[in-house]
């Protein structure tokens, strides 16, 4: 579990494993719908590191300076080591997503990636992103959006009950219906001040041949399964429906892929000027 790894071991994680897979996905959304400006300040939240952030600045060019922003230092810092291997010089700050140390109306385009952001966060994070951009800017928001990681909340389902623990069921109803609407998003977009909002979602699939091999993926046990399981009380708890969701997914798969489908989401407008 990722309460077993320290901050510099997961920033090889989500470098070597996450943001090569799971990102590539978002980014890929942004990089399709998001025009990027000419010149000006680009502000990316969220950025980890850095990979997507400094792809959009090689192909902006010179003209537009980059801001990485991450909370956690160990990825900042393998952003700075990639930055220097293809010669570019942007900003990289440490920052707190939902009270970002910059003045007003600083940035042409901010862009922030709340895919593993826990739900709760997003609308303090949108409403910095967009405080921080100038007036007439393009802000954009990618996250993960309601119906998605379903195959897994059946299991987990299953497992409380197979457990005897189905007191833990509601957390589970919780996890289901925190997951935001597209239309949710895009309202909290436009409560924001934000003029012109779409939203694009594609569903992403993540393919698992077995329940170990599900539970040993970086992104399932270091950062997704953290989340899910943080409701129950104790360590042992949590190593005990783990092994019962890995044999749930091995008994009901038959010989089939295990499939966490996802619905990736990326929310777009323009700041009012």
């Amino acid at each position: 579990m990722a309460a077993n790894k320290s901050e510099k071991e997961l920033a090889f994680l989500q470098d070597l494993y996450v943001a090569t897979d799971w990102g590539e996905r978002f980014a890929e959304l942004i990089d399709k719908h998001v025009q990027l400006p000419k010149r000006g300040r680009m502000l990316y939240v969220a950025s980890g590191t850095g990979g997507h952030a400094l792809a959009m600045q090689e192909r902006a060019g010179d003209k537009l300076t980059l801001v990485c922003l991450d909370e956690s230092e160990e990825c900042l810092e393998l952003g700075r080591v990639k930055a220097m291997a293809v010669r570019a010089d942007p900003e990289f700050r440490r920052d707190q997503l939902e009270a970002l140390s910059f003045e007003d109306d600083q940035f042409d385009l901010v862009v922030g990636d709340a895919s593993l952001v826990a739900v709760e966060r997003l609308p303090e994070m949108l409403s910095e992103m967009v405080r921080v951009a100038a007036p007439g800017a393009t802000v954009a928001l990618s996250l993960v959006t309601a119906s998605s990681f379903g195959e897994f909340f059946s299991v987990y389902w299953e497992a409380i009950r197979n457990l005897g623990i189905e007191e833990h069921e509601h957390d589970i109803v919780s996890l289901i219906t925190e997951l935001p609407t597209v239309a949710a998003i895009e309202t909290m977009a436009t409560n924001e001040g934000l003029d012109n909002v779409a939203s694009w979602m594609q569903v992403e699939e993540f393919n698992y041949e077995s329940g170990e091999e599900f539970l040993n993926a970086p992104l399932i046990t270091d950062f997704l399964l953290t989340r899910w399981l943080e409701s129950l009380p104790e360590a042992e708890a949590q190593a005990r429906v783990a092994k019962e969701v890995a044999k749930i997914i091995d008994v009901e798969r038959q010989d089939m892929d295990f499939t966490l489908s996802v619905k990736a989401t990326l929310v777009v407008g323009r700041k009012a000027s």
